[in-house]
């Protein structure tokens, strides 16, 4: 056949293959910023233009655009470069964070920009929830997407050493608005070959054979990769610092499947469909096992044992009863302190599995790379990953290579939220690449997503609750059962973190806790933003919400009368952890905020709704225990700028802003004399990673170390250099002015290159994440319930931060609206649900209700008049706390309004309306009631 198109004003005539969508077909052509999130046209990250109107290329057959005109999101600047006027106005208005849905809210926007004032205009501009259902972000939370589409300027451009506390714009922020970041494959890779996976069908089975003589029949297919092929080795997917944190129960491919979804076999092809051909020709012989999926029934006598052939090394506390985890700690003695009470509140809540929903899937590519001293070659692996470096530590242990042997490298990286703590794709593509010594790649679909990778851990928590009569707390006690799902991946660890931090925040003489993480044959879960304290912090705060009804108290003097204060000692279940300090303290002015906003509202319901508010609050650890470290080098370049190197990944957290930020007021110049490598293994000596809410009090701290030292050795060479004394010589933008000898940078570095003295023109900064400090959120809602329909509505959503020195209050009041709007999202709609084999039967957007911009109301941000004594420049994390207030300050405002107290998430609009039908059916027909 004939074809033609024209992609941004470039003739192609390359004809598309059977069946192929225009996504594909533009990035095959190097089109990179046509992104897939979905393809089921779901997310909107993959529009474009075609003859100006925006379509989902992800849906839109390829050969139906010959003869047309295609603009991608590349095509909108000018010939000369000039951004489009939309470009300007979300580069201005910083309207994205990770910024890979940013191109489907742009070519959407651009649209409906030049139909204004048309025939064609409808008014969707005016109706921004109208106009953007197509489109999910899952980062920002949507107002700066509002701001940016109305022109509302943010980024602001400081002066020499005032970066530190001014909105200055993300560095990659004219490439995410232009389509040129370049995400995990937005890489030509010559030679290519494509992986797809087997998955099990059953929840537990034993694999009796493996037949692939008909799979490596399929023309393109290279090789089929079984369990004889891998590694008999265990291994944790879940990347910490310290591997013992996670029980080793995992193998690159098992001849013992776990769940529905686990991986069987790889196939290799030339092509994805050969690839997925070659799956379907494999037979695979199975001996099924009984299945459990209930963690309290996978730990009774007899049920079936998922890792009972485990030895002792694995780490796994008690295979025999399917406890991957426990901690048990008691201070004091809980029946003294509940005898003490004069009112005792318990009950038992459930949290369901949420899914990270990153519009970025998982997956990585392999390839071979020439050693620079010509020696050979050396495996690259370039992954959407929080981890380079555990992630390259891990393969090397695997595959027993030497670590300079091995590269891993992330580019921008499309949203983590704690699902790229992990190794799901990188050991068998790496098994591939290895064996046929070819480029492999592997690329998550969206369903993969669901029932492949990992979800936020279920939990149930029964929490007990004792308190005298003025409200002062007698006793505290938890039992905590958390789903780990078929692997131990995170299991423990975010089992002990849900109850510490929350155990230690309101002050009880006598506390007691009881912890499992526990296998059963469901999809695993794993890190997840907060780390297991959301769960648990719903149970308290709803719990402590009762107690003041009961006691007839305001529930935020209630707390107010129990939360730990500065000074104070954080004991956890199994006692202090001694590096753990309250280095600054903002919790009573988090709270001041929430009664401020009480006193001050005006926000008015629809006649006949019911009305309530509520509020919760949240103490968070700013850094992970045992250890979480980090190295930066910060050097002078020969044009007299600097160059930041320094380990952690860019997915969002804004974590290169801030370092940039860091390093121009040490140096006392400006952001655009800085330019940043990161998150590379070759970049610097270690980074434990992206996670832990560290990108800023870990690597940010290292930064600032090295910043330091440079600024001082070129104070010291600058001064020899020109006879002046040392404290006469002073670091400016782009030179030093010695005694008013002006010395440019530039000829700095020219004479420390001659004199023999290039150490002077770089410096190291490391930092160990210890000790560390705590971070405070305290969150409220006024909200309105139709009593005949359960809808709800937010009239009104105030978040109070303690984030210490905020450091870009731009991007930081990002992360607390990301969070909340993320956090809202588990707390009223999303829910990953398994059937009774543990099967996940919400995998697709579509059946997996992510919040839209019609749902997520603004949020009012406030943040804390602090300065942290051990955070960098005094700041303290800020990405993960601000989501774990947020469901229990919503069902209490829930409580409140309608006189029920709702203990399972997510607290969706039939539950709602059945609870309120019941409760009229009950006042209506008393006798029926019990």
């Amino acid at each position: 056949m004939t074809y033609e198109i024209e992609v941004n004003k470039q003739r192609f005539d390359a004809a598309p293959r059977p069946g192929q969508c225009l996504r594909t077909y533009l990035r095959e052509r190097g089109w990179f910023g046509v992104k897939k999130g979905c393809d089921a046209g779901d997310c909107g990250a993959c529009t474009v233009h075609v003859d100006g109107e925006p379509v989902h290329s992800c849906l839109y057959p390829a050969v139906r655009a010959e003869g047309r005109s295609v603009t991608t999101v590349e095509g909108l600047a000018s010939p000369e470069g000039e951004l489009h006027p939309v470009q300007r106005k979300f580069l201005e208005a910083q309207g994205f964070q990770c910024g890979f849905c940013t191109a489907g809210f742009l070519m959407t926007t651009a649209a409906l920009e030049a139909e204004r004032g048309t025939d064609h205009d409808d008014g969707k501009l005016a109706d921004l929830p109208r106009a953007f259902k197509g489109n999910l972000c899952r980062c920002t939370g949507y107002r700066a997407v509002k701001d940016a589409v109305h022109g509302t300027r943010h980024t602001e451009l400081p002066g020499a050493g005032q970066a530190v506390g001014t909105n200055l714009g993300a560095p990659a922020g004219p490439q995410v608005v232009t389509g040129t970041a370049r995400y995990t494959f937005d890489i030509d890779v010559p030679g290519l070959l494509h992986m797809k996976l087997l998955r099990s069908p059953h929840p537990h089975a034993r694999i009796v054979a493996v037949d692939t003589a008909e799979a490596l029949q399929v023309p393109g297919v290279r090789a089929v990769f079984t369990h004889e092929d891998a590694p008999d080795v265990l291994y944790s997917s879940a990347r910490h610092e310290h591997p013992t944190e996670d029980p080793d129960d995992t193998r690159v491919l098992d001849d013992v499947v776990r769940y529905v979804g686990q991986r069987v076999a790889a196939v290799v092809a030339d092509s994805e469909q050969a690839a997925e051909e070659g799956c379907r020709r494999i037979e695979v012989t199975y001996e099924q096992l009984a299945h459990v999926v209930a963690p309290e029934e996978a730990m009774r006598p007899g049920a079936p044992r998922l890792h009972g052939d485990k030895g002792d090394g694995a780490r796994i506390a008690r295979a025999e009863n399917n406890v991957a985890g426990e901690v048990h700690g008691e201070i004091g003695d809980v029946g003294t302190g509940f005898a003490e009470a004069d009112v005792v509140y318990e009950e038992t809540f459930r949290t369901q599995r949420v899914q990270h929903a990153s519009l970025e899937t998982h997956g990585c590519v392999a390839y071979f790379e020439d050693k620079e001293d010509g020696t050979g070659e050396r495996l690259t692996v370039r992954s959407s990953t929080q981890t380079p470096f555990l992630t390259r530590r891990a393969l090397c242990a695997l595959y027993g290579l030497p670590e300079d042997e091995v590269r891993v490298v992330a580019g921008r990286v499309g949203g983590g939220f704690g699902s790229k703590q992990e190794m799901l794709t990188e050991d068998i593509v790496t098994l591939a690449a290895l064996q046929l010594r070819r480029p492999v790649k592997l690329e998550y679909t969206r369903p993969e997503q669901f029932y492949g990778a990992t979800t936020r851990h279920p939990f149930t928590i029964t929490v007990k609750l004792g308190a005298r009569s003025d409200g002062t707390l007698t006793a505290l006690q938890m039992r905590v059962v958390a789903n780990t799902g078929a692997y131990g991946n995170h299991g423990p660890a975010v089992m002990f973190h849900s109850v510490g931090e929350s155990f230690a925040v309101y002050r009880a003489p006598h506390k007691k806790v009881d912890a499992y993480s526990v296998y059963t044959n469901c999809v695993p879960a794993g890190a997840f933003r907060g780390y297991g304290l959301g769960q648990v912090t719903f149970a308290l705060e709803s719990a402590m919400d009762e107690v003041a009804r009961r006691l007839d108290l305001d529930p935020l003097l209630l707390r107010e009368r129990n939360i730990i204060r500065a000074g104070e000692p954080m004991a956890g279940p199994t006692g202090e952890e001694e590096d753990l300090h309250i280095a600054s303290y903002g919790l009573d002015q988090c709270l001041s905020v929430v009664r401020r906003a009480v006193a001050e509202d005006t926000s008015r319901a629809p006649e006949g709704w019911l009305v309530g508010q509520g509020t919760a609050l949240a103490m968070i650890a700013t850094g992970p225990p045992g250890g979480h470290y980090a190295d930066a080098t910060v050097s002078l370049l020969a044009d007299g700028t600097y160059d930041i190197a320094v380990g952690t990944a860019e997915f969002g957290n804004g974590t290169t802003t801030v370092h940039k930020q860091i390093t121009a007021g040490a140096l006392n110049t400006t952001p655009d004399r800085l330019t940043v490598r990161q998150s590379d293994t070759d970049v610097v000596r270690h980074d434990t990673g992206a996670f832990g809410s560290a990108g800023t009090v870990v690597a940010g701290k290292a930064v600032l170390l090295a910043a330091t030292s440079l600024a001082e050795r070129l104070r010291t060479f600058a001064a020899r250099y020109t006879g002046v004394p040392r404290h006469q010589c002073v670091l400016g933008r782009e030179a030093f002015d010695c005694a008013g000898r002006v010395v440019t940078l530039k000829e700095l570095h020219e004479a420390a290159h001659a004199q023999g003295a290039r150490s002077e023109l770089t410096a190291d900064g490391h930092w160990g994440g210890s000790p560390r400090s705590v971070a405070f959120n305290a969150q409220w809602f006024k909200v309105a319930v139709d009593p005949d329909t359960g809808e709800m509505r937010i009239l009104r959503s105030v978040h109070a931060a303690d984030a210490g020195k905020v450091m870009n209050p731009m991007q930081c009041r990002g992360q607390v609206e990301g969070g909340v709007a993320q956090a809202l999202g588990a707390t009223l709609f999303e829910n990953v649900r398994v059937d009774e084999r543990g099967e996940v039967t919400t995998a697709a957007f579509r059946r997996y209700r992510l919040p839209q911009y019609a749902d997520v109301p603004p949020t009012e941000v406030h943040f804390m008049e602090t300065r942290d004594a051990i955070g960098p420049l005094g700041a303290k994390s800020m990405s993960e706390s601000p989501f774990n207030p947020v469901a229990p300050a919503f069902a209490n405002a829930l409580r409140d309004a309608t006189g029920h107290r709702f203990t399972e998430l997510p607290l969706t609009r039939d539950r709602v309306w059945l609870a309120l039908n019941e409760s009229a059916s009950a006042t209506q027909h008393p006798e029926h009631s019990s």
